[in-house]
Parts: C-alpha cells; structure tokens; sequence
C-alpha cells in the first residue's frame, strides 16, 4: 500500500507496527513539509502518533504546553501527542485539515481521525480479514483487487455533477471516514465509531446583529491569519483578480519583496485575473508571475490527463489535469501556496455545483437512471443550512478533487476553514451570507488602497458610479461571450461558428478571463488523444455508453459544427477510470501512472 503512494523523489515514506494491537501502518510525505517527521512520540514512548495534513493551532497553544513540562519541536506535529495527553478534547482541539492514527500504548488503543470538514480524506474498506484504509483509494484497490468493481450510484453521480455524494465512491466497497471521525481500534478491531463534533454547534449559535458580525469576523480573521504564514517553507501567494486573495494581502500585510505571487493565465492573452493581480501585487510590495498551460502542456496532455484522474482516484475529470501542469511550476516558486479558496463558499454562499444530465445519446438508458437519481441526492443534502452545505458537503466532497490534485506537488493553505472563522460565519445574519460587502470591508480595513483596484468582474474600483456600472456590464458580456465561445457553446451557435470560421471569432473572446480552452484544444490540438481514447473498441463497448452516440459526438466535435466539450470531459475521464483502476491490477512499478501526494498515511 505504502508502494502504491511513494511516487517522487523529494517525498519520504516509511512504516510502523504494533503486533500486539493488531496495527500496520505507512506513510508519504513530501519531504521539508509539516509532517515530513512523522511518525514521532512522547518522551515516554507510549504515544506514537502518524499524521498527514497541517494543523494552525491557537497562538499560545504550545507555550502552555512547554509550561507543563512538556518537551517537543517547535515545528510539525511532533507537539500533538502531548496536546493529547493534555487535552480531553482531542482531536476536536485541532484546527486545519489533516487525518491521522494515534496509537496509546497504555490504554491499547489506537484512534483513526480526520478534521471536522473531512478535508483529509480517508478510504476504507471493511472486510472478513481486517480494516484497510488509506489516504487514497489506488492503495486498497493495490491489495484487495476484488473491490476493484464500478459503483453505478457514484458514477452517476459524477457524471450529474462532478461529485460522489453521501461519502460513497466510485469504488463498490470503499467509502469514506465520515468528517470528525474518531474511529477506535482494540486488538486489532474496530472497537467504536464516535464522532467529535456535530455541525449543529455552530448551526444553533445566536445570530449577531449586521455590524457586531463583521467586528467580530473582522478580529478574528486578522487575529487568526498569522497562523497560516508560519514554518520554515517558503510561501508563494496565488493570486487572483477577486476579492478572496486580496483579503489575505490586505490583512496580512507582507514586507516588501517577502511573499512571491504568481496567477494563472491564458495562453491567447492576458487575462483579466492576471492584470488585476499584477496591479494588486504591486501596490503590496510583492513581485508576480505568470504560469501558463499553452503548448508545452498540451504536448503532454494525456500523460496529465491520466496523471489527474489517477492521483484523485477518479475525483476530477480530464478538465482539470491542467491544474497539475500549473502546480508543478508554481512549486518551483515555492513548496507552500497561499490561496483564497473556500472564500466565497463560506462567506458568500457560492455553490460551486449542481447535477445536470448530460446530452441524450451518450449513455445507455439503465445509466441514465442513476444519472437522474443524483437530483434528488442533491436535493437532499442542500437541506441544510447554507453554511453547513458549504463546508460539510460541498468541501469534501466537490472541492476536495481539485484539492488533491494541487496537493500532489505542493502544500495547499486557506485561512477560510478556520476553525474559529468558520463557527463565526455561522453566526451571520442571512442578508450578509450572499453580499459582497463584508469581503469589501475586510479589504478596505486592512489597505484601503486595493479596494481603489477594480476586480476582475467589476467590483470595487475608484470610478464614478456610471463608468463603474458600464465597466462592470462590460466585463460581464466578455465573461458570459467567452463562456459561449467555450465549453458553453450552445449547438446552433457551434454550427454558425463553423459556417464562419474563417473570421476566428473565437480569438476575440478566449482568454479575456478563463485559462483554460478546451472545446478548441479538443477540436484542435488534442483532436488525435480524443479519437484514439473514445474511438478504442475498449471505449465504445463499456456497458454504459451508447455508442453511436459517443462516435457522433466526437466526430461532431473534431468537425467544429458541434460542442460536446462537457461530454467528451467525462467520457474520457470514466474511461481512463477503468483503465487505471478496473480493468487490470494497479502496477506501482508503471512511472505513468504513479501518483505524486502530500504527505499521506495507508494501513
């Protein structure tokens, strides 16, 4: 298992055991990180503790601790053994994103946990020999072969809306570790599953008034943000042309020249995130860069489209695998990337999915059946409060995909799951939770100036209400044009297109505010990788495709008088599914098919 995960020469790994409680474990670490240590112990020996993630404890946390008498590292996780000791509250104490397995020696037992948003993810399967589990699926899947079976729920599921719901997986068998799981085992057994923490803690707080909520959201977000640029690495800001990044620079308030920013942009121009994000750099004091996925990637598309869906375990569709190519360069700026993700799920209400059903043809009726039943999955688990949906579900299931793949090269950091940020949210009256004016005001308190700076969709700025509203309709209009000379292009637009390619239109849309282009990479430079996957006698006989349907789509496509991108998304992610987990045994040994994550544990 630990074989299966060890796939990179800067990553450490390792293995322990306790013959006596029935306990096996491994790990992966990206060497230099957090848990690069692991695993480490009290004075005593008696608590050893394997742990994957970071965790941003209380400022004064440690300090406490070393008042007791407790002696530790000041940096990694090597402090958390004692804050058991210490803590009745353990894990629940824990702030951050992380799973782990903390084995007691004088109780004789050992506690499975994860993080109350389940962001550290963990897989498991129950069976009549033991209970595996791993940081990711491929490593029980590498050592119980007969799971290697397609769950049709799950996949529909990810076809509807990019997700497993209800932490399920595409794998019969496997599942997930429900968030803030404190799973004990004795002798080798599962003893108890508990959880520590139950949403409803924060759900039921009292409401704050308008002003008092972001006085007191506004504290604690400066309060709690130094925590997230402490340790030894170096780290490098991915900056946007929104307000979520530009929240953290205005609060955090670097020195000059101290936090290198990068953005990700197009290759046909330069777009709107990255003008924004150089001017709000540069009122910060801070250099920028510019990571492109142009030719170089899409030479290299299918060893990253394989890569993507191999390391998320079938997570992202092919879409993403140009996040990989971005996050390989922007660890060569530095191994820790600051980020505003989760900003405006939680503080705004963005709901980042939602099922559709994709076009008639494609799949095979019985299929679309478990398509269809996604709406009401998803109907389901949005009857929460707003918040909770975003946070419990949305995160963990939807976000953690992209998550992943961007953890397989560096260590991911957002102050927006926050412990303490997080439960004060919860305390937001309801016309706030859908507003962009408390983000405003945390930048406007932090450097008034870069709220002076328009962002990429037209907030904020220092222009007259007139020319702010038409520069804001503007940016708009190119947003939603590129959005329909993209992956949106609807067919009767796709076939009048094509009747006028020669004039190009699309040049003038792509690239204004989106970095990545497939229904003309498809079309155009990846048109031999689609035919060759989707047009395989192994493609076209899966028992969910239809296909006359899928020939006609991709030929539509590669013609240009068609716009299947979304389709073609999927049917080229569910087939390299099978091909890297069902059809054969997963061979560690293949290099193209190797995973590259952050630190990790299996058992």
């Amino acid at each position: 298992m630990v074989e299966t995960l060890c796939h990179e020469d800067f990553y450490t790994a390792g293995v322990w055991s306790e013959e006596s409680l029935g306990v096996y474990a491994g790990w992966v670490a990206r060497k230099g990180s957090y848990a690069d240590s692991i695993p480490v112990r009290n004075e005593r020996g008696d608590v050893i503790l394997i742990f994957s993630g970071e965790e941003f404890p209380e400022p004064n946390a440690k300090e406490q601790l070393r008042q007791r008498g407790h002696v530790f590292n000041s940096g990694g996780p090597s402090w958390l053994m004692h804050h058991y000791k210490d803590s009745p509250s353990f894990p629940a104490s824990l702030n951050g994103r992380f799973h782990g397995l903390l084995v007691d020696l004088s109780r004789s037992v050992a506690t499975l946990f994860n993080d109350r948003y389940g962001m550290g993810r963990v897989y498991f399967a129950e069976t009549e020999d033991g209970f595996y589990f791993a940081a990711e699926a491929k490593a029980i899947l590498a050592v119980r072969p007969e799971l290697r079976r397609a769950d049709y729920r799950s996949l529909g599921e990810f076809v509807s809306c990019g997700a497993v719901l209800e932490n399920r997986t595409l794998f019969e068998g496997i599942n997930l570790l429900p968030a803030a799981s404190a799973w004990v085992f004795r002798n080798g057994a599962l003893a108890g599953k508990s959880t520590y923490f139950d949403p409803r803690e924060w759900e039921e707080q009292e409401r704050l008034r308008p002003e008092d909520y972001y006085q007191e959201l506004r504290r604690i977000f400066t309060q709690n943000l130094p925590r997230y640029f402490a340790g030894s690495e170096r780290i490098g800001m991915s900056l946007t042309g929104g307000l979520d990044t530009r929240m953290i620079l205005a609060n955090c308030k670097p020195e000059p020249g101290s936090l290198p920013c990068y953005t990700f942009g197009s290759m046909y121009r330069e777009n709107q995130d990255v003008r924004v994000a150089r001017r709000v750099a540069q009122v910060c004091g801070q250099s920028h860069q510019v990571i492109t996925a142009g030719n170089d990637f899409l030479s290299q598309f299918s060893d990253y489209a394989r890569r993507a869906v191999y390391l998320t375990d079938g997570c992202v569709d092919v879409g993403r695998a140009p996040d990989l190519y971005l996050n390989e360069r922007a660890r060569e700026i530095a191994p820790v990337r600051m980020t505003g993700n989760y900003g405006g799920e939680v503080l705004r209400g963005v709901v980042a999915f939602k099922p559709t059903e994709p076009t008639a043809g494609l799949f095979c009726p019985e299929f679309q059946s478990w398509i269809r039943q996604t709406a009401e999955t998803y109907s389901g688990i949005t009857r929460c409060h707003p918040v909770s949906f975003a946070v419990f579900r949305q995160a963990p299931w939807y976000l953690y995909g992209v998550l992943s793949l961007e953890q397989a090269q560096l260590s991911m950091r957002s102050p927006y799951l926050d412990n303490d940020f997080v439960r004060t949210v919860f305390r937001a009256p309801m016309s706030k939770l859908a507003s962009n004016e408390v983000s405003m005001r945390l930048v406007a308190d932090g450097n008034r100036e870069l709220l002076r700076i328009q962002t990429d969709r037209g907030l904020a700025g220092d222009r007259g209400r007139l020319a702010q509203t038409v520069c804001r309709g503007y940016l708009e209009f190119l947003f939603k044009a590129e959005y329909a000379y993209d992956m949106g292009m609807p067919q009767w637009l796709a076939r009048l297109d094509h009747a006028g390619s020669a004039l190009h239109l699309e040049r003038i849309f792509l690239g204004r505010h989106k970095p990545f282009h497939f229904r003309v990479w498809y079309r155009d430079a990846l048109a031999g990788y689609v035919q060759e996957m989707l047009l395989d006698a192994r493609s076209l006989t899966r028992p969910y495709i239809e296909r006359k349907g899928l020939e006609v789509m991709v030929r539509g496509h590669l013609t240009g008088n068609r716009n299947y991108t979304t389709e073609l998304h999927k049917a080229l992610t569910l087939e390299l599914v099978h091909r890297l987990f069902l059809d054969s045994p997963i061979d560690v040994r293949e290099k193209e098919y190797e995973d590259h994550t952050f630190s990790r544990s299996a058992c």
